[in-house]
């Protein structure tokens, strides 16, 4: 459904507007829709299989069956410089990130808090456009290692508009 793209649309509206911490935007954007999430579902499912990781199957057929999907990313977010000890450090140039398995870490937490505000925006605007939506970490986890969206950590938000959603038997 073409709809479904421009609600998708309006949720990386209502991600890209959502407060950050000191006003710095670290977020990264993406619409994804059409065979591309039919492909993204495979690739879930494949992972699952390689990994033995449990539930990437059924996530994976739920991003091929849905509608459109957005996909929310840290990119390179720097510190706020609060010297807070939230991410575990005592200073912020303390910080120091690694590459793990799926995404990067430790990060400033009140990065992550920006990321999982605009989660909140956005499925709050898929929610006030009546569209079904879950948000995922698995599609996160493929998309980024597909090179679909770059970032230190990706979180999915699939959306769907059917008589029953397709996310709640799962």
């Amino acid at each position: 459904m073409e709809i479904m793209n421009t609600v998708a649309e309006l949720m990386a509206l209502a991600a890209r507007t959502a407060p950050k911490a000191s006003g710095q935007d670290f977020l990264a954007v993406k619409v994804v829709s059409g065979n591309d999430l039919k492909t993204l579902g495979q690739e879930m499912e494949n992972y699952g299989v390689e990994t033995g990781k449990k539930n990437f199957d059924r996530d994976g057929r739920n991003v091929a069956a849905s509608d459109a999907l957005l996909l929310l990313a840290l990119q390179q977010p720097k510190t706020v410089g609060l010297n807070c000890g939230a991410c575990g450090q005592p200073k912020c140039a303390m910080l120091e990130s690694k590459e793990g398995p799926e995404f990067t870490g430790p990060l400033c937490a009140w990065r992550l808090m920006d990321i999982g505000i605009a989660v909140g925006s956005a499925v709050k605007t898929a929610s006030l456009l009546n569209a079904d939506n879950r948000v995922m970490y698995r599609v996160g986890v493929v998309a980024k290692k597909l090179g679909i969206i770059e970032g230190e950590i990706v979180i999915g938000i699939p959306i769907s508009a059917t008589g029953k959603s397709i996310f709640f038997d799962r």
